[in-house]
């Protein structure tokens, strides 16, 4: 019998190396603007950093320029790999950041959200390693992610209503949830955008 090769597992990119989009150097090109406009900036400071901004080619390059203007939660793009915990209290995470492949949650009487409308996806297939424990989860998904729950929920309550598409990316949410709950949904729609829908899906009879 013929011994199978064994190839190398795929190792995923640090959240640091992840290219930058024309947009988020736009991003922080506007941060440094603000910074020089309220005096927190040299004129030679922000030519300076401007120019490292446009010339950027990694996430991790990027935040390197802002990380003393702004607080965290301020900061135009977050990269941030650590654990998402609160304990007895609430931690978000929305805007501009990155989702790593693997993303730890933790609550313990607190609750957890994560709004991914503007978030970079490490991987099309993003996993949510939790461990609840009288806690929340709460996601927002943009249209054509799908949510799937697959940890082993104890007395616990999931509520998914997203609109995902065939090929979208995943975010599965694993681990374990005690006297927890997890909701995940897409942004409500515009009402022009369900009265398009309405007209094409009765056009297509």
């Amino acid at each position: 019998m013929d011994t199978p090769i064994r190839r190398p597992a795929e190792q995923a990119t640090n959240v640091r190396d992840l290219r930058a989009s024309d947009a988020d150097r736009e991003r922080v090109v506007s941060v440094l603007g603000e910074a020089l406009a309220d005096g927190r900036l040299t004129l030679e400071e922000h030519s300076e950093r401007t120019t490292r901004a446009y010339q950027a080619r990694t996430l991790g390059e990027l935040t390197g320029l802002t990380g003393d203007l702004s607080p965290e939660e301020a900061q135009p793009i977050l990269v941030d790999d650590r654990p998402v915990s609160a304990f007895f209290g609430r931690m978000r995470r929305e805007g501009r950041w990155v989702v790593p492949v693997k993303l730890p949650l933790l609550a313990l009487f607190g609750t957890v959200e994560l709004d991914l409308r503007e978030a970079v996806l490490q991987r099309r297939h993003i996993v949510l390693d939790s461990l609840i424990v009288g806690g929340r989860v709460r996601i927002v998904v943009p249209e054509g992610v799908q949510v799937n729950v697959t940890g082993r929920t104890i007395l616990s309550t999931r509520e998914v209503r997203t609109r995902p598409a065939p090929e979208g990316p995943t975010i599965e949410v694993g681990g374990t949830f005690v006297f927890g709950s997890i909701k995940a949904r897409a942004p409500k729609q515009r009402l022009r955008t369900r009265l398009r829908k309405r007209l094409s899906w009765r056009e297509g009879e």
